[in-house]
């Protein structure tokens, strides 16, 4: 494993563990793979493990593997403060020890505001009195190091780094939103100011690798120089001196193994002319294809209509990355057989979703279009005589 510094000189993994997508057996947390998984990590030299406080079960499950085996000292804790529901003196302290109790440690080594996107977010932390809050926590030494997610655009991201004295920050990035987002820009800003940058969404939320077009992963197998798309994506990210720590939200075995075998291989200004060539023509077979640049990440969920937007898009994307028919029958399948509608079609614009969306994407309009994608009326039809039938019988079994 290779490590970068962070801010006070620390050694962190260029590979870190992302929690938001811990293997899952059933709607719970798989206690035996994960464990599995964040054992052969440590064992690899992974030391930084990001989970947040609104990822399900998660800060209670890393925590429980760790306190089981013994590994606390082995890594760095980094988690969230959901910021977004603040609204009261008390509130930031109450949060705080939930997770510490979920965790089961006195401290947290990287402690994020989650999701910053404008900065009355976190000016509204401060009339709550986060910054004497901060340095309390940290000459207890219940934090170690104060920092912040962020979704939005680069203007906004400078002036929330400028608005603290940040020990790090996490944006993302990846080889499609160099200019979205954070950005390189905003990167570059972050390295000038001494802040370290945690890197999320690296293959956007798989997207640089399993939804890539046919075309693309056939530019990749034909160069020798990157064994996968996730190679290229994360060996991009790494060849940066800026970047700090690369999340990946790893859920098998075979991912962490693959993922860490590219870690330890990774060097700075790794890349040459013709791997950047390689990846502008990635990059524009994709922006062909891609309808939607939705990145699963659910911050739009639940909707209160009960439509699964993540899954729509994805199913929605694959009609074009893979085939129509492909993207159809897997919506048909995991949609249209559901006991409880999940449709599109049941979108009533209350924004809520659009509100949440790191990526703002105009999820109202963009559902609209997929449904007319996925369900056209042969399918439409098919789906309903299905659901009479199948879903009927579900609940006459019960």
């Amino acid at each position: 494993m290779k490590y970068r510094k962070d801010r006070y000189g620390n050694e962190i993994s260029v590979l870190g563990f992302g929690c938001m997508r811990f293997a899952k057996k059933g709607n719970a947390i798989d206690m035996e793979k994960t464990e599995q998984q964040i054992d052969y990590a440590i064992s690899q030299g992974i030391n930084y493990f990001d989970t947040a406080y609104v990822y399900s079960g998660s800060e209670a499950a890393l925590g429980e593997i760790l306190s089981r085996n013994g590994r606390r000292d082995k890594v760095n804790i980094a988690t969230k403060l959901p910021q977004y529901l603040i609204n009261k003196e008390g509130a930031v302290e109450k949060l705080f020890q939930e997770e510490l109790r979920r965790l089961q440690t006195d401290h947290v080594d990287y402690y994020l505001m989650h999701m910053l996107t404008d900065l009355s977010a976190w000016q509204n932390l401060v009339r709550f009195g986060i910054e004497d809050w901060i340095r309390e926590k940290k000459a207890r030494g219940q934090i170690c190091n104060i920092g912040f997610s962020f979704h939005g655009n680069t203007e906004m991201f400078l002036k929330i780094l400028d608005a603290y004295d940040w020990d790090f920050c996490q944006i993302q990035y990846n080889y499609m939103d160099e200019t979205s987002q954070a950005g390189k820009a905003g990167l570059q800003a972050a390295a000038e100011r001494g802040v370290p940058v945690m890197i999320m969404e690296p293959l956007r939320g798989g997207k640089l690798v399993d939804l890539l077009p046919e075309k693309a992963k056939q530019l990749i197998r034909a160069n020798e120089r990157f064994a996968t798309p996730a190679e290229l994506a994360f060996r991009w990210l790494w060849s940066q001196p800026e970047v700090t720590c690369v999340l990946s939200g790893m859920n098998s075995l075979e991912m962490v193994q693959e993922n860490c075998r590219i870690a330890a291989a990774s060097e700075v200004n790794d890349l040459q002319k013709e791997d950047y060539a390689l990846i502008e023509q990635v990059k524009a077979l994709i922006s062909e294809k891609i309808k939607v640049l939705c990145t699963g990440c659910r911050y739009c969920m639940p909707c209160p209509q009960g439509v699964d937007i993540p899954l729509a898009f994805r199913c929605y994307n694959e009609m074009y990355t893979e085939s129509k028919s492909t993207g159809r029958f897997e919506y048909a399948q995991v949609v249209g057989l559901r006991e409880k509608k999940a449709f599109p079609s049941q979108c009533v614009a209350c924004g809520k979703c659009e509100r949440s969306c790191p990526q703002h994407i105009h999820i109202i309009e963009e559902l609209k279009n997929a449904d007319r994608a996925l369900r056209p009326l042969p399918y439409k039809i098919g789906i309903g005589i299905a659901r009479k039938f199948l879903v009927k019988k579900s609940s006459q079994e019960k």
